[in-house]
Formats: structure tokens, C-alpha cells, sequence
């Protein structure tokens, strides 16, 4: 079954935005990640702290997990700091 990431995120430097999104996407596809979808937040119900949400859908939470874990993806961690505030979390049986 499916597995999702979603990331909540408030862009800090956009210019590190850019440079976190073109080094981190790319390290999905090994894991069978892919973009579902991205975009400004719309606030239905309850409070927010975040501008923007992405999400990205894993074929099962073992593909997400190693994904995050893997080396690829934590080389970019440092400059994502730098780029966003941001909370990841999974969902999905």
C-alpha cells in the first residue's frame, strides 16, 4: 500500500530553495518516490504555522523511510536547513 511524505515548510532563502530542490529531487526515483503535490497551503480548519506543502508518495513507508535515511538524501539536509523551516512527516499503512 501507498505511503506518503508530506512536508510542511516555510521557505527561509530562496535561493537555497533552489538548490535544496534540484539536489533532493532527484533522490527520490531510486526509492520509487514521486511528487503527488506542491503548493501554497490552504487553511480549512484549525491553525497552520506553514506556507507551503508538499507531498510525496512512496510505494510503502519502508521505501520512505529508506529514502530519508539514505545517503543522497541526508547530503542535502544541511542546505535545507539554511533553505526552509519545515516539518516531514509519513503516512500510509
Amino acid at each position: 500500500m501507498s505511503a506518503f511524505v508530506t512536508v510542511h515548510l516555510t521557505p527561509k532563502n530562496p535561493e537555497k530553495m533552489q538548490t535544496y530542490s534540484a539536489a533532493a529531487g532527484p533522490t527520490l526515483t531510486a526509492f520509487g518516490g514521486k511528487f503527488v503535490a506542491r503548493g501554497p497551503v490552504e487553511v480549512l480548519s484549525g491553525e497552520h504555522g506553514h506556507k507551503v506543502m508538499v507531498v510525496i508518495e512512496f510505494p510503502d513507508k519502508d521505501a520512505a523511510r529508506r529514502w530519508y535515511a539514505s545517503a543522497e538524501y541526508q547530503a542535502t539536509i544541511a542546505v535545507r536547513t539554511e533553505a526552509m523551516d519545515s516539518v516531514f512527516v509519513l503516512a500510509g499503512e
